[in-house]
Parts: structure tokens; C-alpha cells; sequence
């Protein structure tokens, strides 16, 4: 092997190492039978686990952050399905140049999201809601979901649609008949990771949510800043897990993509 394949290895293997250190120190904290976090954890128990499982203000949380995760991934993968199928039939500049707007959530840095957010849900009543904290995050997913489907539409045949067309469909069928079960995968993928966006989401929820409507990930900030216990860790191990879990059901997705336009072709 060559030194700079070496040295790229090394420099791999350093960059995972940082991502994943942090997650092998929090997991076994979880699990500490101390009153206060500690590594490495003196004693073992899984009381931090029930502690979370039954507090009725963590309970709360998590049932808000659920049901804006599941609320704004749906309505994302809808919308962001139907911009991207759009987007790949088109050949104007104009239209094309709405991608661009469409990741604005990804480049724009999210504390200035944030910030506008906030601004205009003070305007219009909506800061402290349900409908506000699912608009917000369906629009931060919108672009996982535009660019998952993207990658789909274009490894698939257009003239599938064409020969289905022909035969007296009208494009309507013809999407739901022919397009979304080849593309299926795809759509799926970017469901997947614009739940994993709205429940990972801090920053703007900070922001924006509040009283009974407050997010998991926010009481977590505020329960740190008050006082720090291992129910913390226990949650984030808990999170990290899902998101673990739901990134491995993306990959699987991306594969069957690819057999799927394989067999297609």
C-alpha cells in the first residue's frame, strides 16, 4: 500500500474515531447507578431508563417530538416527492433554479433559520404550537426528500412513462402505477431522514417551541442547564440508537434502489 493511501486510511479511521468516541462514552453513562454523570460509571443500573420512562414531563416531550417527527416527515415526503418529479421532467433554468431555494435549509446556517423563523411565527401566532413546530421541520426536510428522490427519478427509464402513456394512462396513473413503485426506495430513504431531521432538531425548536408543545430535544438543552443527571445520557443513548437504526433502513432502501433500476434496465 502506498504512503498516501496510508495516510488516508489513518486520517478515515481519525475522523470516525471522533464521531464515534462520543457515542461509546455516553452509552455505558447511561447505565450508571450514580447520582451524577460519571466515566467510568461505578456501579450499573438501568434507573436513569425508568426514571425517563416515567416522568410524565419526559413523556410529554417525547410524544411531541413523535408526533411532529411522523407529521412533518409525511408531509415532506409528499411535497418534496411531487417538487422533485417535477424538477427532473422540467428543462427550464427557472424552474430549475427552485432547487436551489429548495436546499436553502441545508446551506443557510440554522441559527439564522432559526432566527427568521422566529420572527415571522411572532407575527402570525405560531410560536408555542403543534402547526408551527411541524411547518418548521417539514420545511428543514424538505431537501433530504428533493434530493433522495432526485437520485431515483434520474437512474429511471422515462420511457416506461412514455410506453404507459401510450397505452391510455393519464400521467397521474402513470405515476402511481409505473414511476413510484420503481422509485419507491428512494421516497422511503428520504421519509427516513427527514424523521431522523425533526427529532434530532435543536436549534430551531429552542426557538420556537415551548409550554406544552415543547420538543424532546429541547427539554433535554434546559434539563442540562438546570442540573445534569444520567437521564440525559440515557435519552441521548436512546436517540442515537433510533437514528442508528433508521440510517441502516436508508442504506438498505439505497440498495434496493439500485437493484430495482437494475432489474429495470
Amino acid at each position: 500500500m502506498s504512503p498516501s493511501k496510508v495516510l488516508l486510511h489513518g486520517f478515515v479511521v481519525l475522523i470516525l474515531a471522533w464521531l464515534i468516541i462520543p457515542v461509546l462514552i455516553i452509552l455505558p453513562m447511561s447505565f450508571s447507578g450514580a447520582r451524577f454523570l460519571a466515566f467510568p460509571p461505578p456501579s450499573w443500573s438501568l434507573r436513569w431508563y425508568e426514571s425517563y420512562l416515567g416522568s410524565a414531563a419526559w413523556m410529554q416531550a417525547t410524544r411531541v417530538s413523535l408526533i411532529v417527527g411522523v407529521c412533518s416527515a409525511v408531509i415532506a415526503t409528499i411535497f418534496g416527492t411531487a417538487a422533485a418529479y417535477a424538477l427532473n421532467l422540467t428543462q427550464s433554468r427557472l424552474v430549475r433554479s427552485l432547487q436551489a431555494l429548495l436546499l436553502l435549509p441545508l446551506i443557510v446556517p440554522i441559527v439564522i433559520t432559526a432566527v427568521g423563523v422566529f420572527l415571522v411565527y411572532a407575527q402570525v401566532g405560531l410560536l408555542a404550537s403543534m402547526t408551527g413546530l411541524i411547518l418548521a421541520n417539514v420545511m428543514l426536510g424538505l431537501p433530504y426528500v428533493v434530493t433522495s428522490v432526485l437520485v431515483g427519478l434520474r437512474k429511471f427509464d422515462p420511457t416506461q412513462e412514455m410506453v404507459s402513456r401510450s397505452l391510455g394512462m393519464n400521467r397521474w396513473r402513470t405515476f402511481f402505477a409505473v414511476t413510484l413503485p420503481q422509485i419507491r426506495p428512494s421516497v422511503i430513504s428520504g421519509l427516513l431522514f427527514a424523521f431522523i431531521s425533526a427529532i434530532d432538531e435543536t436549534v430551531v425548536s429552542l426557538f420556537i417551541s415551548g409550554g406544552e408543545y415543547q420538543t424532546l430535544t429541547k427539554k433535554m438543552f434546559t434539563a442540562l442547564r438546570d442540573e445534569i443527571d444520567p437521564t440525559i445520557a440515557s435519552i441521548s443513548s436512546l436517540l442515537t440508537t433510533i437514528s442508528f437504526i433508521l440510517l441502516m433502513l436508508a442504506a438498505l432502501n439505497a440498495r434496493n434502489t439500485d437493484r430495482s433500476q437494475g432489474r429495470a434496465t
